[in-house]
This record gives structure tokens, C-alpha cells and sequence, in this order.
């Protein structure tokens, strides 16, 4: 034991290095999560002592992690609000009446949105838009997807708080004693960089295939779908009305169509006034529904005692079981919704919309089912053999009349930051609590809004790079490197580490190889005796404009997936692009110095 801590004591900086080689072996071979890798990395450096625990627990007093938590929060706000969801219903309502005019305005709209917003949700809801889109406008999908995905990742490099990654960099280059950086610090080479993938897109998309995905369904099962009725009570406020002045359609809800006395009418239904007693056929996701159920203007869904309301109890959702013995009979006669108090307000069956209306459905198994009730019924249902997975429905109702406190909380981080009145994370905390006091979003929906394994990544990694600074690692590969760069100029260090940059983020975790190089590339410029603020920034975008690969960036993967590419697809179209960017970013670094 003696002598394993006599050779750790004189080969600290080595034994250092062996770990950080072993680590990039196990990102490359992927058999276990990056974050577990970062964790099981972290821990070595603490049981060989190359980290000491003071200094292993003083990575959680960096601010870069907390922000990009609170900046989930409040993304996680803008949906739970309805604003994503809105903003998209724009988007279809124009691309109806406009397709081509609608490319560009997705165009503009991503760019925009990602800057201020976490990439994943805006490309989670934008994939089904753009199948829409290649519908309207006859391009095929697979020339669409791909690009909208290379928008959005750019778009994320035009601030600081466009990804976790550029918050990661700032935030360690903060506790390095550089300068921080302001929210449109990075802006101008974000703008290069946006300006040449625009015009690469334009020159290469004829790379991509135009082979419509295998996937079923618009959006490539990413929107989970229902069908139900609204059906216009004795009282309402909306009889009278034309349902083409209603505003409730768009994106999220459909008019399928208009049920009265028993006939379904599916054609010129804008201009019919609505009567006591309609029942408007519509497709809608689960949030919609939920949010039109407690709008209280229309009873939803189908009931065996028409006194029983869908604004009561709670909603659960179950899936039918194949043994059920009303398979192929109507949903109306299935026999719990005349046994308990319980209405059926939607139906949902994988890659098909059921029908030709909710009643007269005929049951399948695997069908799932929204289902309103009393907590005796839902007991019941429960214990219904037949009924599998039997819970409280995870979809919630839009918060509409309190969108605009999140868009303002939003704007004020952004304002408040980029004034210099107060720094980002501390606008990012207190905007969060502004939205939770305001119950613009639940405290466990907003936690749950939290990507904990990124905020897990992110930690482990920033004590992994302690950990090299500290037992000299850091030292010593700036020792090596040194050498063969104290004659390149200056403006090929720019180059440098945004290739090496992008080239590692291509194979490994973003925010690892951000918070891992970022030391190292400070250290380097103070050793050069050069600005280390371009190589930090070359740093950042290098780390997050990753195209060639599906791993290369989380939303790589949802476009892998949703348009249902091949991995050479990635690389014929994300190489060239790569290298374009790269030109133009740190052209733009060298010419107009940070």
C-alpha cells in the first residue's frame, strides 16, 4: 500500500493522464452512459488522492450547472404555458395558406427560438411540423428533417444561453479568472456560423435521400394522438357561434367532423353554427385535450349517464387488453362505462386514428384510453382485469392565461443579463421562482423539466478537469503541446481547437469534452501568451456544432430516428458542413478578435 501511494505521489500527473485515456476508451466503446463513465472517472481521481474531497464537493459551487437547470425550468414553463405549442399552431395555420413562404419562416423561427430555448423541446416539436410541411410543399421529408435539425443546433450558438454547453465553457472560464461573458458575447461568430450552414444547406441538400421514411404517421410517432368529441352542452356560450370562429383548431386539435341527430357531416363545417347537443369529432394530443377539459366551454368524450360531466374527478389512462371480451364491439357498449361513472374522452391506437367517430369505434387491443372519473370508479377500473397499466394520465391541460409571466421571465433573464444588471444564473433563479410562485408550472413538473443526467455529466466532468489541473495533468499535456505550436501563428490556434473540438464532440458527450478541454485550452493560451477568449469561444461552438454523426448532438439523434436515416446519411451531408462552419466561425474569431 506504502509503495502504491509512493508511485501515485511521483507519477501524479501521469497516473492522471492514464485515467483520462481510459475514460475516452469507454465514451468511444459506449457501453455504459457517459454519465456513468464521468461519475467512475470522478471517483478514481478521488480514491487514488489525485482529488481531495474538499476540492472534489467545491465543483457544486460552480454556477454553470445550477443555470442550465433553472434554464430547463423555464423552457419547461414555455411548453407547460402553451407557448411552444402556440407558436407552432402559427406555423401550421401559415403553411396551410403559404408552404414554401413557411420554410422560411421555420427557418427564421428556429434560429430564433433555439437561441433562448434548449434545443431538444424546440426540435421535439418541430419534427412533426415539418412533416406537415413536406406534405404542403411536395418535398420530401428527408431533405427537410436533417437541415431543420442543423438550424436549430446553430441557432443554440448564437448566446450564451442557445446550449448547456456554452454555459459549461463560460462558467469555468469565470472560475479560471477570465472575464464573463455576456449573453450576446458569442454572437457575431454564432452569426457566421448560421450564415455559412445556411448556405451550405442550400449548395449540399441534394446529398440527402428522397426516400419517404418506413415510419408510419406524420411525425414519426412523436406526437401521441387521440381521437374524441366535443359535444356542445344545453347552456353553453359557444351555441350560435360558427365553429370556423371558435379559434380552437390548428396543430394540436383537428375538425374531423360534425355529428348532429345521428348523421356525420366532414365537409364545409366553418360556416355551421353550432347547436345544443353537436358533437364535434376532433383529433387532438393528450395536452390539448386536457386543456379544453378544463376550458369548461364543451362536455367531452362519450358517457353512459349524460349527467355525468368531464370536468369531475380525475383523468387516468389504461390500455385494453388483447383477452378483453368487447374486442370488436363499439367503445359505447364496452361494459365499464355503464357499470361505473365514468366517461371515455379519448381513444388512441398506434399509427391509426380510429373511428368514424368515438361511440362507434370498434375496440382493439393495445387501444388507450383516456378516461374521467371518481376516485370509487377509478378504483374499479383498477381491478379490472382487462384493463392494463391502469393510472393517473401523465398529460396535463395547458396553462394559457399564464404564458405571458413565462414569456416575460424568459425575456427578463435575457434583458437582465445581456444589461449587465445582474449575472445570467442569478436571473435564471429568480425568474424560476417567479414562475413556480406563480404556478405557471408545477414544482414537480419543473423538476421533472430538469435533464438530470446532463446536470450529473456536467458536475462529474468539472471534477474530473479539478482533478488534472490539480495533479498536473493539465501542466503536462500543455508542456507537450507548447512546443509544436510556439511558432504556428496565432490565428491557427483558433482552427486548432475548434477541429479537435468537434472532432472529439462527434464521438463523445458535448458538455464532457467542454468541460474537459476548457482548462486545457486556457492553460494553453497562457502559456502562448495569447487571448485564450477566441479559443474559448471557438471552443464552445466547435463543442456544439457537431453534424457528421447521429451522436454528434442529442437532436442528431431524434432526426436519426423520426426521419428513419441511415448513419452514412449523417456523414455525406454533416462532414462537409462541419468544415464550412468551422471556416466561417473561426474566420469570423481572427478577423474580428473577442
Amino acid at each position: 500500500m506504502h509503495f502504491i501511494t509512493a508511485l501515485v505521489g511521483v507519477y501524479r500527473a501521469e497516473i492522471g493522464l492514464i485515467i483520462l485515456i481510459a475514460m475516452f476508451v469507454a465514451f468511444v466503446r459506449e457501453r455504459y452512459s457517459p454519465t456513468v463513465i464521468a461519475v467512475v472517472g470522478a471517483g478514481a481521481y478521488g480514491l487514488l488522492g489525485l482529488l481531495d474531497e474538499k476540492a472534489m464537493f467545491s465543483v457544486f459551487s460552480n454556477g454553470a450547472p445550477l443555470t442550465v437547470g433553472a434554464m430547463f425550468i423555464l423552457s419547461g414553463a414555455l411548453v407547460r404555458t402553451g407557448v411552444i405549442s402556440r407558436v407552432a399552431d402559427l406555423i401550421m395555420s401559415r403553411a396551410e395558406r403559404h408552404p414554401r413562404l413557411a420554410l422560411a419562416e421555420v427557418t427564421i423561427g428556429t434560429i430564433l427560438l433555439s437561441a433562448f430555448l434548449n434545443n431538444t423541446p424546440v426540435v421535439v416539436l418541430l419534427i412533426p411540423i415539418i412533416f406537415k410541411l413536406a406534405q404542403a410543399t411536395g418535398y420530401p421529408v428527408k431533405k427537410l428533417l436533417i437541415p431543420m435539425n442543423v438550424v436549430a443546433v446553430l441557432g443554440g450558438c448564437l448566446t450564451l444561453v442557445g446550449t448547456s454547453t456554452n454555459l459549461v465553457v463560460a462558467g469555468i472560464a469565470a472560475e479560471q479568472g477570465m472575464v464573463p461573458f455576456g449573453i450576446f458575447d458569442i454572437t457575431i461568430y454564432g452569426l457566421a456560423g448560421v450564415a455559412a450552414g445556411l448556405a451550405a444547406l442550400l449548395c449540399l441538400v441534394f446529398l440527402l435521400p428522397s426516400d419517404p421514411p418506413s415510419i408510419a404517421g406524420e411525425g414519426g410517432g412523436n406526437v401521441q394522438e387521440y381521437l374524441t368529441e366535443l359535444v356542445v352542452p344545453q347552456d353553453s356560450d359557444v351555441i350560435g357561434q360558427g365553429i370556423g370562429s371558435l379559434g380552437l383548431f390548428g396543430r394540436s386539435v383537428v375538425l374531423l367532423g360534425l355529428k348532429r341527430g345521428g348523421q356525420i357531416q366532414r365537409r364545409a363545417l366553418e360556416e355551421e353554427e353550432l347547436r345544443a347537443g353537436d358533437h364535434l369529432i376532433v383529433r387532438a394530443d393528450g395536452a390539448a385535450i386536457m386543456t379544453l377539459r378544463e376550458s369548461g366551454d364543451f362536455e367531452l368524450g362519450i358517457a353512459a349517464d349524460s349527467s355525468l360531466s368531464s370536468h369531475e374527478g380525475k383523468v387516468v389512462e389504461a390500455m385494453v387488453a388483447p383477452s378483453h371480451p368487447s374486442i370488436g364491439e363499439r367503445l359505447l357498449d364496452i361494459p365499464f362505462l355503464h357499470a361505473l361513472r365514468v366517461r371515455i374522452i379519448g381513444i388512441h391506437r398506434a399509427r391509426h386514428l380510429p373511428g368514424p367517430d368515438l361511440a362507434d369505434t370498434r375496440v382493439r387491443g393495445a387501444d388507450r384510453l383516456l378516461i374521467a372519473g371518481s376516485d370509487d370508479a377509478m378504483r374499479s377500473l383498477r381491478d379490472n382485469p382487462h384493463l392494463i397499466g391502469v393510472d393517473i394520465s401523465r398529460v396535463r391541460a395547458f396553462r394559457r392565461k399564464k404564458a405571458w409571466i413565462a414569456i416575460a421571465a424568459m425575456t427578463g433573464v435575457v434583458l437582465l443579463s445581456a444589461l449587465n444588471v445582474i449575472g445570467i444564473g442569478m436571473a435564471a433563479i429568480i425568474a424560476v421562482g417567479l414562475i413556480l410562485i406563480t404556478r405557471c408550472i408545477d414544482p414537480e413538473e419543473a423538476w421533472g423539466a430538469i435533464d438530470g443526467d446532463v446536470l450529473i455529466l456536467i458536475f462529474a466532468m468539472l471534477a474530473v478537469g479539478l482533478a488534472l489541473e490539480k495533479c498536473g495533468s493539465v501542466a503536462l499535456m500543455v508542456g507537450w503541446i507548447t512546443p509544436l505550436l510556439k511558432s504556428a501563428p496565432a490565428w491557427s490556434l483558433v482552427f486548432l481547437i475548434y477541429f479537435f473540438s468537434l472532432l472529439l464532440s462527434e464521438l463523445l458527450s458535448n458538455n464532457a469534452v467542454a468541460a474537459l478541454l476548457t482548462p486545457i485550452t486556457i492553460a494553453l493560451a497562457h502559456q502562448l501568451g495569447t487571448d485564450p477568449r477566441p479559443l474559448v469561444i471557438a471552443l464552445m461552438i466547435g463543442a456544439s456544432a457537431c453534424f457528421a454523426t447521429p451522436i454528434g448532438y442529442q437532436t442528431n439523434a431524434l432526426v436519426y430516428a423520426a426521419g428513419d436515416y441511415r448513419f452514412a446519411d449523417f456523414v455525406r451531408i454533416g462532414v462537409p458542413i462541419n468544415i464550412i462552419v468551422g471556416i466561417a466561425v473561426c474566420s469570423a474569431l481572427v478577423l474580428l478578435p473577442a
